[in-house]
């Protein structure tokens, strides 16, 4: 093979400084088109004009494309093991302790924040976050515990509800409440829905 072959070859773009923003960008457009659900990693890879396994190489799921392409600071790969690992008495503390953490800076709150926002004022933003949450999280836990979907789709929603109440709405005093505080308040409610 020569060398101008090879630099023709699919995904071997010669001189692109940042393949991993341009794989970024394609798949915050292509998200944004088709939702998260129809969205596919060869579809991303066409938009970008890379090779799927350029994209398999710098994200290892669609799911962790999906939350570096809107920020995220979390994966579900991240959140089910947490989950599902420990007693199962414990989900609920857990479950409210990582959503205090993850939203506790900045840096990892305002990528949530705006996801919400955008997906409370734009229906192609709440069809992919829906869809994101539902299939690629809750369902997943939903399903490995044996617990309805509704009662998960429960759970998400009293955390939906004290983010928006804390980092959106900034109502006082849960916006100044310390994690412990809530922590006591709001695990045994969260525990409930997982315990049946």
């Amino acid at each position: 093979m020569t060398p101008e072959s090879a630099a023709r070859r699919p995904g071997r773009r010669p001189g692109s400084a940042d393949t991993r923003g341009e794989i970024l960008a394609a798949a915050r457009r292509v998200f944004a088109e088709k939702g998260f659900d129809k969205a596919t990693v060869r579809g991303i890879a066409r938009e970008a004009k890379v090779d799927p396994a350029l994209v398999h190489h710098y994200f290892d799921t669609k799911e962790g494309m999906f939350a570096a392409a809107m920020r995220l600071p979390v994966t579900p790969h991240q959140v089910i093991p947490l989950l599902l690992e420990g007693p199962r008495e414990e989900i609920g503390e857990r479950l409210v302790r990582f959503i205090l953490r993850a939203t506790s800076a900045p840096e990892t709150r305002e990528p949530m924040v705006a996801l919400i926002r955008s997906a409370m004022t734009n229906e192609q933003a709440a069809t992919m976050f829906r869809e994101f949450i539902s299939n690629a999280l809750l369902y997943q836990v939903a399903d490995r515990l044996e617990v309805p979907h509704l009662r998960v789709e429960a759970a998400f929603a009293q955390m939906f509800g004290m983010v928006m109440a804390r980092h959106v709405i900034k109502l006082e005093p849960m916006a100044s409440a310390t994690p412990d505080e809530l922590v006591e308040l709001l695990a045994p409610t969260v525990q409930r829905y997982f315990a049946g």
